[in-house]
């Protein structure tokens, strides 16, 4: 049998090139890598059925599903598994960086899009994608019908990253522009002021909505660890700085290990969900977090 479980490292996925089959292959390798993990307990079924909770009629638990996993679990109607989610991906420039070795922070970010997409529409769940940069580029409002998946990969596919970014203001508008509660997942490498930043977060805890944020950044990004010489360029300016990574190495990981904690504990602070993911990491983990995200809401 296929181990579909390789596609999710990032770099086979890469290879594959058709982004609607990167996002079924993705989402067959996370499913078959449930069933042979610790993680059985969020089951395949869980477009149909959730974990028994105190209060329950007892009549709606599945005895079939409680043989194979030895867990409870009660069938849930549609009208209990409707979530509405939107995906805002940050299509500035600075997302195109990639070190050697790596896909780039865009492409992770669009992959795991694709699957996420692709994982809700099976769920029966209503999701919405929305590309920003130093304003709203794309968005698609959510909608559950699967042939909506397609228009969704075809602005992923069609979208390359470009212009400076004002990840502030765009979220800013991106709120006002969401009516109905939901869930929000962005993805961004956020490099933008920061308190502007958690500001524009927040905004979305004011309007009720539930938050999962990706906060992507390539592995260099975080460990600085560049060789002897390197020629410093900003995607979204150009200016070009020469210089030896190693005399900065120390102080640039503390300022950046400053940051990311900072905004990691601002969001524990709202009730946001943060998640570091380096783009040399497996999507499954990305994945479980969605999931986990998933039942609390």
């Amino acid at each position: 049998m296929q181990d579909y479980r390789k596609y999710l490292a990032p770099e086979t996925a890469a290879q594959i090139g058709n982004i609607e089959l990167i996002a079924r292959l993705v989402v067959e390798g996370f499913i078959t890598g449930l069933h042979r993990s610790p993680y059985h307990g969020f089951s395949v079924e869980f477009a149909e059925h959730r974990q028994y909770r105190h209060g329950d009629e007892t009549k709606k638990i599945d005895w079939k599903v409680f043989a194979r996993t030895n867990r409870f679990y009660v069938k849930q109607y549609e009208e209990e598994t409707n979530l509405r989610a939107t995906i805002a991906i940050d299509s500035s420039a600075s997302m195109a960086y990639a070190s050697k070795g790596h896909i780039s922070k865009y492409d992770y970010a669009c992959y795991l899009s694709a699957a996420l997409a692709t994982l809700m529409i099976n769920q029966r769940d209503a999701v919405g994608l929305a590309l920003y940069d130093a304003d709203i580029n794309k968005f698609l409002p959510p909608k559950s019908k699967p042939s909506y998946i397609s228009e969704i990969l075809k602005v992923l596919s069609n979208t390359k990253p470009s212009n400076e970014t004002h990840t502030a203001i765009s979220l800013d508008k991106l709120a006002e522009r969401i009516k109905r509660r939901g869930l929000v997942i962005i993805m961004s490498d956020f490099f933008d002021d920061k308190n502007t930043v958690l500001q524009a977060l927040k905004h979305f805890r004011h309007r009720n909505h539930e938050v999962l944020v990706f906060h992507i950044l390539d592995p260099r990004e975080v460990d600085f660890k560049l060789g002897e010489g390197a020629n410093f360029k900003d995607m979204e300016s150009g200016e070009e700085m020469i210089t030896v990574p190693y005399h900065l190495q120390q102080s640039y990981s503390k300022a950046v290990s400053e940051y990311i904690n900072d905004i990691r504990k601002d969001c524990y602070n709202h009730n946001i969900d943060y998640n570091l993911i380096e783009t040399s990491k497996p999507f499954d983990k990305a994945l479980r977090d969605y999931l986990t995200k998933r039942r609390k809401v």
